[in-house]
């Protein structure tokens, strides 16, 4: 199938480049052809980088109507193809129907946030004269877009990763040359296509560019470019930061994410939570559930509830509507998830095996300390279960890791619920709910090896700009 509504080649400069190399587009289910992308190089970076510098004057200057307008100019052409969209989605990432159909609703109210907070960029007055050398003088300070951006995607969510790089660079002024993963540029492409159509920007301003480790290196150590925004692996992360320093890197990284289930909560509950949070995107986002520490009292019943609970998660065509659980990405990821699994140590409760492509959803009990599986991010559909005594052991073990993205506590415990939000080291602590809850428009990152700055619109745009303090004695 061909979902070419965009024109060929690549979208650098003012117009669209022919390139040399085009490779397939696989769709993960069946190892089919959807179609050919094309494939970018160094030169073409180059290019990208020289265009975006060029367009910098030009889109610092546009006043907020036209950024505004560009945005939901954007919006509006999704709004309008989304059931093309979603499908074109299932087949480059092999993600479920569901899960493409969330990314896409997330993705427009993304670019309706970045747009609508075009109108809350500004700056406030200080007051100067707190030292007596100030006497007299005025001051205040606005932001400023930091310059080019450089935005680089994961493959698991395509469009949504992109559309939170380049709405809010957009947004903030800045030029943006998107890079997105290998395996899945075409949403990300007919994005960048709908945002250069609306003619609000300078046609260099949003620009993409496919291509290997090296065409992202080129990109990110130019010294020239203002901030870098990634979104991937935490060793992928850590050697970007490396390269590009001292320019601006922006990290949202990998995570193990814990669950806590209390001895008080509903049980039932709290299984459906982590059916729903494990294994949605086919395990394959970096906040669905991971670790799960129950209360010792409660850990039979809780297992024997999860364990009843399993059979309804449907595995198989990413197509079919009631498909929850499809094949990874590729067949490399399938092999090292079950090579985890093999390796854990842990007792199976279900899954570990094939289901056709798909690995079946998996649950391992008592996964001991040093099990990669426990400690580092599995992103597939495996989740892994763990008793404690107590809270001060659940928090204790959610903190030793050395993620802290999201985290969740089931519990009906008020004092409980602040405990965890006092106690664990995340970005996020997410009560009576599973870790992988994200608003689009609230502040998102990680500490520790999760990453580094924040993301959602407002937040996006304030990394992405720098103020410029005006002291005026008139």
């Amino acid at each position: 199938m061909t979902f070419q509504d965009w024109p060929a080649g690549l979208p650098v400069g003012d117009g669209w480049v022919e390139v040399p190399d085009t490779t397939d587009v696989i769709f993960p289910y069946d190892g089919s052809v959807v179609t050919s992308a094309p494939v970018g190089t160094v030169a073409l970076a180059r290019q990208a980088v020289e265009a975006a510098l060029a367009a910098a004057p030009g889109m610092a200057a546009l006043p907020s109507h036209a950024r505004r307008a560009a945005l939901m100019a954007a919006h509006d052409a999704l709004a309008a193809r989304r059931a093309e969209f979603e499908r074109l989605l299932v087949l480059e990432t092999g993600k479920p129907l569901v899960d493409c159909q969330v990314e896409v609703a997330r993705t427009l109210v993304t670019l309706l946030t970045a747009a609508e907070e075009v109108a809350r960029l500004h700056g406030e007055t200080v007051p100067l004269d707190l030292l007596p050398s100030g006497e007299g003088l005025i001051g205040f300070w606005t932001r400023r877009p930091i310059g080019v951006v450089v935005g680089i995607t994961g493959f698991n969510y395509p469009l949504l990763l992109a559309a939170h790089k380049i709405a809010p660079a957009v947004a903030a002024g800045c030029p943006v040359i998107v890079k997105p993963a290998p395996a899945t540029p075409l949403a990300t492409l007919w994005l960048v296509h709908l945002l250069r159509e609306s003619g609000a920007l300078p046609p260099a301003g949003v620009q993409l560019v496919t291509g290997d480790v090296e065409v992202g290196r080129t990109l990110v150590e130019d010294r020239r470019i203002g901030a870098v925004s990634f979104t991937g692996s935490a060793a992928a992360g850590h050697a970007i930061a490396k390269s590009a320093a001292p320019t601006k890197v922006l990290l949202e990284l990998g995570s193990n994410a814990a669950l806590v289930v209390a001895a008080d909560v509903d049980l039932d509950a709290a299984a459906a939570a982590v059916v729903r949070g494990g294994y949605y995107a086919s395990g394959q986002a970096c906040i669905s559930v991971q670790r799960v520490l129950v209360e010792e009292p409660v850990r039979e019943e809780f297992l024997s509830l999860l364990a009843g609970r399993m059979k309804g998660v449907v595995v198989g065509d990413p197509r079919d509507p009631r498909t929850r659980v499809a094949p990874l990405i590729d067949p490399a990821a399938t092999e090292r998830v079950l090579g985890w699994v093999r390796d854990s140590g842990a007792t199976l409760v279900t899954g570990g095996e094939l289901d056709g492509r798909a690995i079946a959803p998996t649950v391992l009990a008592d996964v001991p300390d040093g099990a990669v599986a426990w400690d580092e991010e599995i992103f597939g559909p495996v989740v892994c279960v763990r008793s404690v005594p107590g809270m001060d052991a659940a928090f204790a073990a959610v903190n030793a890791s050395r993620y802290g993205l999201h985290a969740a506590v089931f519990t009906r415990s008020l004092a409980t619920a602040f405990a965890a939000i006092d106690r664990i080291e995340a970005g996020g602590v997410v009560v009576n709910e599973v870790p992988g809850f994200r608003a689009d428009n609230m502040p998102y990152g990680g500490v520790k090896d999760s990453g580094a700055g924040r993301e959602g619109p407002r937040f996006a745009i304030e990394e992405l700009t720098v103020t410029r303090m005006a002291i005026i004695r008139p």
